[in-house]
């Protein structure tokens, strides 16, 4: 439609005073510039420098101010948890949140609790690969503990306590886990939360470290607890050789940025039954099953001189370390969380966005993606996730997913309307069906693009959102589509039918 003659003139005029006010601040602007300059070097040189200095000053501060409110950030990594040391109040404060929220907290209240029931006893977590001889160590310790001890390997499937007492005769608690390195996840998951409860860590290997070893070792040290390096089945080495392996064992844990005292290694044997072949005076040979004594003076000492040195200091380090672990049984419960109630708020937005097609004389992306269903769709699961975006991020988001979708809509349509050309009359219905479904997939994977991003970086990132939308839309949008097209179909086509044979 042409604009008429008053409208077009006052456009005209609309420019030229625009032009006016533009013309005149420049040349305001470049006098005021000038004299400024003329005057400035005519003065001295320093002031001078301190005027160029804090207009520099001021651009710089402007530019940064601007590319805060509009330039895209960078994206970000997802924020870890602090690895500044918890407080009890710190991680008591963060529960009380969580399950009013309705988190599920009982497994960090649980580790909690197991931490008040150990307050007044020493741990000692006995750790190592399958067949290291943890179980023959406690044994030998406490030879009256039933203890099961396999020469095959793998004998311990779970956590097992032991009371043991030292030459002061305090009563001691002793911990066998799950040998690490036996393909059993659930194993190898116990002795962890195991060693982080406990007191100090026993380490126990029967030769140099492996490469899972070391890993283990290094895995240990962020607990930030007493280590102690066990060498079992130390009686198979010489002299030197025995010195030579435990200098290298210091090396290591030094290599993977450890730091383990001379005296909390050493070199021991449990002991254990051996076969032996034992030849009688006639030259006949027999098995024999004979008992090897066990040769732990060593380890004593080193636990009786670790307990003396840290002192209270053990009941510090363990509680920060158990403090870790609630933090992180919340954070894998607050995930779960919201997971569950990011779902929900998908299930409804696109419940609306359906209703909101279905209703619509001419169904646009526009007006959903862009309009308050996508808008509150998106600020909700922000909240859910503790992200505060700006407007400006959500705009561009949604306007950046709108583009995405006009490549992938038209595609799925027009399977739709292909497959709809044979029911004349009812096509028309279904394929406004068929549009309404469209949108609802539009915006599930609207949602769970967001859920994704959010989980991964903490943060609203439009153009990373965008992409993992960009990427799903397609195939998405296109077997929702023809799923729907099935179910609408079949009806119809039952209906022609019938229609045709009366």
């Amino acid at each position: 439609m042409k604009l008429d003659r008053f409208i077009r003139v006052s456009i005209a005029i609309v420019v030229l005073l625009v032009f006016i006010v533009a013309t005149g601040a420049l040349l305001f602007i470049s006098e005021a510039a000038l004299n400024v300059w003329d005057r400035l070097k005519a003065g001295p040189p320093a002031l001078l420098y301190a005027y160029v200095s804090i207009m520099l000053l001021l651009a710089v501060t402007a530019l940064w101010l601007i590319w805060r409110l509009v330039i895209r950030r960078k994206i970000a990594p997802k924020k870890a948890l602090s690895s500044a040391p918890l407080s009890r109040d710190d991680i008591e404060s963060r529960l009380r949140e969580a399950e009013a929220s309705g988190v599920d907290v009982s497994a960090a209240q649980a580790e909690l609790k197991e931490l008040a029931a150990r307050k007044d006893s020493v741990h000692l977590c006995f750790f190592g690969e399958v067949s290291s001889g943890k179980s023959s160590l406690i044994k030998a310790l406490v030879p009256e503990a039933d203890v099961l001890v396999d020469v095959v390997g793998g004998s311990t499937g779970n956590v097992r306590h032991y009371r043991w007492r030292d030459d002061s005769g305090a009563e001691i608690l002793l911990a066998d886990v799950p040998g690490i390195g036996g393909g059993t996840d659930g194993h190898t998951a116990a002795a962890v939360e195991e060693a982080t409860r406990a007191s100090v860590v026993l380490f126990v290997c029967d030769s140099d470290l492996t490469r899972s070893e070391a890993a283990s070792i290094k895995s240990l040290l962020t607990f930030d607890k007493p280590l102690i390096i066990v060498l079992n089945k130390a009686d198979r080495f010489t002299a030197d050789e025995q010195a030579a392996l435990m200098q290298k064992l210091l090396e290591r844990v030094e290599d993977i940025g450890g730091q383990v005292d001379r005296d909390h290694v050493v070199a021991v044997s449990a002991g254990g039954e051996f076969d032996a072949i034992e030849r009688s005076g006639d030259g006949n040979e027999q098995r024999v099953r004979r008992t090897r004594p066990a040769d732990i003076g060593v380890l004593v000492v080193a636990i009786n001189r670790m307990l003396a040195e840290e002192g209270e200091s053990l009941d510090v380090r363990r509680e920060r370390a158990v403090f870790r672990m609630a933090a992180a049984r919340l954070a894998e419960a607050e995930g779960e969380y919201r997971l569950q109630r990011s779902e929900q708020i998908i299930r409804s937005s696109t419940r609306k966005a359906i209703i909101g097609a279905m209703a619509a004389i001419s169904p646009g992306t526009d007006i959903l993606i862009q309009g308050y269903i996508g808008t509150a769709m998106t600020q909700e699961l922000c909240r859910l996730y503790g992200a505060t975006p700006r407007d400006l991020d959500i705009e561009e988001f949604l306007s950046l997913s709108q583009s995405r979708v006009g490549r992938a809509l038209p595609l799925s349509l027009a399977v739709a309307g292909n497959g709809l050309k044979a029911f004349p009359g009812l096509g028309t219905v279904a394929g406004g069906v068929v549009h309404a479904v469209a949108y609802g997939l539009i915006f599930d994977a609207l949602g769970r693009s967001l859920v994704l991003t959010l989980s991964r970086h903490g943060e609203l990132l439009p153009d990373v959102a965008a992409k993992e939308f960009e990427e799903g839309i397609s195939e998405h949008l296109e077997a929702g589509v023809r799923l729907s097209l099935i179910h609408i179909s079949e009806p119809t086509r039952q209906l022609t039918q019938s229609r045709f044979t009366s």
